[in-house]
């Protein structure tokens, strides 16, 4: 029986240059008792724009910092609080720690969230799961969801002023979005939502490669000088929806396997997005892309601060990139997404390949 194709995604989305000042105006169909799950730094930014937004109403805010994980012990702490005050929505503000955090309170709860976030280094906001974790800060499960967020909104003007390196990271993320999804379709694989992959999800995901080669340089140097352009707009759109979207949509294969064997290093300092970035070029060699892709991809890397070889990424040793290929392709990774499979010995190879051209360049 063919795979039904299917397509989920949040059911509002806001972005622009202060759209905190209109967080009641846009979402106050949501409810009138609202939870805010917040980071530190989130707090700090958006807390007194998300106030003056609800001048003039009754409704009842509850801002609380969490922990800095989505723990198992976090999430029963704030479902309390939902159950003692009757919330109505749960948002996530700051980093995808905080907003999976949100969305797994909410979805306990059976209640509406919101994603914040406060950085645009991955596509969290925008997808229908939550990383989480043991009170001991290991790894517990990746918990999916029936439905994506009922809400994202982004404040650009708290991106612009957020360090620079979380834009690129995210660029990073975002850049495995199109080579992935279109690897998924090659096999018929099926997508983080266990669906067919719909024509629609492949346009975002392309949407969102295109976007990040026209506009990444000039957004991130908008980042650098903390303001607003349609540039560094166009990138956080990127990042937050066409990737979120498009990967939840199409699927992933061999660039996300690569961080996941990166994380079984005992020392992997590297960020998410940085890591998906160089298995992008390694999921290209592991395909025989044409020479011309694998440059153009090589030098947009490049032109972003985004690693080309493995020493950018903290990888010394021919023992650390075995151990990478050999966790990459456990059974359940990813990467069985691809074209015939890929062995252990494959993924080898395509690593030092991808390093090895890197290397040409410096």
């Amino acid at each position: 029986m063919a795979r039904l194709r299917l397509m989920r995604a949040p059911l509002k989305y806001v972005q622009g240059k202060d759209s905190l000042l209109h967080f009641c105006e846009q979402l106050q169909d949501l409810g009138s008792k609202w939870l805010f799950i917040c980071s530190h730094s989130g707090y700090k930014n958006c807390h007194d724009k998300i106030e003056k937004s609800f001048e003039g109403t009754d409704n009842v805010r509850h801002y609380e910092v969490f922990s800095g994980i989505s723990s198992i012990g976090e999430i029963e702490k704030m479902r309390k609080i939902v159950r003692e005050e009757g919330i109505d929505t749960v948002v996530g503000v700051g980093g995808g720690s905080a907003i999976d955090t949100a969305k797994a309170t909410a979805y306990y709860e059976k209640i509406h969230d919101v994603s914040c976030p406060t950085v645009c280094a991955t596509d969290a906001p925008c997808t229908g799961l939550s990383v989480i974790y043991n009170d001991d800060h290991s790894f517990n499960s990746y918990l999916f969801y029936p439905k994506n967020p009922d809400a994202v909104i982004v404040d650009s003007a708290v991106i612009a002023n957020a360090p620079t390196r979380f834009l690129i990271a995210g660029i990073g993320d975002a850049l495995g979005t199109y080579f992935e999804g279109r690897a998924c379709v090659r096999t018929d694989a099926p997508s983080l939502e266990n669906g067919g992959i719909t024509r629609s999800a492949m346009a975002l995901c392309e949407l969102c490669y295109k976007t990040l080669r026209d506009y990444s340089a000039a957004a991130i140097r908008a980042c650098e000088n903390h303001v607003v352009t349609p540039a560094l707009d166009a990138i956080i759109e990127a990042n937050t929806y066409l990737s979120g979207v498009g990967a939840d949509n199409a699927g992933l294969a061999a660039a996300h396997s690569f961080y996941n064997g990166y994380t079984g290093l005992e020392n992997h300092p590297a960020q998410h997005g940085l890591c998906v970035a160089f298995g992008t070029l390694v999921q290209l060699q592991l395909e025989g892309a044409p020479r011309e892709e694998f440059v153009e991809v090589q030098n947009f890397c490049r032109e972003t601060g985004l690693p080309v070889t493995l020493a950018e990424l903290g990888v010394t040793t021919d023992e650390q990139v075995r151990k990478i290929a050999e966790l990459a392709c456990v059974e359940g990774e990813s990467i069985h997404n691809m074209v015939a499979d890929v062995t252990a010995e494959q993924l080898y190879d395509a690593i030092l390949a991808a390093d090895a051209l890197g290397k040409e360049l410096q």
